[in-house]
């Protein structure tokens, strides 16, 4: 199929409140135009060079999502025009987004990422670290950026058990917390797995070889 069929089909079976992140990261931006004009507006890329040039080179009513690891000394590139990012794991991080989104006389929005996987590869907080974290006195002194949400990424696997109880311990803690803390997006699921994701209420979905097929090269 198209890469405007694979959009529609997954549209198609996805709720209303549910928003539908374009993973394009190593994508072409005549693929992303493809998506474009079938209605897509919403794209995630997990480098920040990369996100740079196609924002320079793609309409600007696209919202940019930064769904990779951040580095604190490139916040700033994509501090301008960055919608919201997806895998904040540190004050640290938060204290930078912070100072470049007020030289931009910006609020940038922010996900915590909350670690569900067993996988060590993954990054993000245990849950009493990122309630720490939500509870520390210095994230009332920065006015510029605002935690809207978590995010969490499960384990690479088929075993549809362990993906219920990786996303059912987020989808618990997430709805905990979510009145104290003012949260509106959980999300979680990517192309295999978001059927799951989305039975554990999750509210945004991050998809990419499902939409442009699989890539070729990372």
């Amino acid at each position: 199929m198209s890469i405007a069929e694979n959009l529609h089909h997954i549209q198609s079976q996805i709720p209303e409140n549910v928003s539908l992140v374009a993973v394009s990261k190593t994508r072409p931006v005549d693929e992303l135009m493809q998506a474009y004009e079938a209605g897509q507006r919403v794209f995630g890329e997990n480098k920040i060079q990369e996100m740079v040039t196609k924002w320079e080179h793609m309409p600007k009513d696209v919202q940019w999502h930064m769904i990779g690891h951040v580095q604190t000394n490139k916040v700033k590139y994509m501090a301008g025009f960055v919608a919201l990012i997806h895998a904040v794991d540190s004050l640290k991080l938060l204290q930078e987004i912070n100072k470049q989104a007020e030289k931009n006389q910006r609020t940038i929005s922010c996900l915590l990422q909350i670690k569900i996987a067993k996988e060590d590869s993954k990054y993000g907080l245990n849950e009493n670290e990122a309630l720490d974290l939500l509870q520390h006195p210095l994230l009332n002194t920065l006015k510029n950026v605002r935690i809207v949400g978590l995010m969490g990424m499960a384990t690479f696997t088929k075993n549809e058990r362990q993906l219920d109880e990786e996303f059912g311990r987020l989808q618990k803690f997430y709805n905990n917390y979510k009145t104290l803390f003012n949260f509106d997006i959980l999300s979680m699921g990517m192309s295999g797995d978001y059927p799951i994701a989305l039975k554990h209420e999750s509210n945004m979905i991050r998809v990419g070889s499902a939409i442009f097929g699989q890539r070729k090269y990372d």
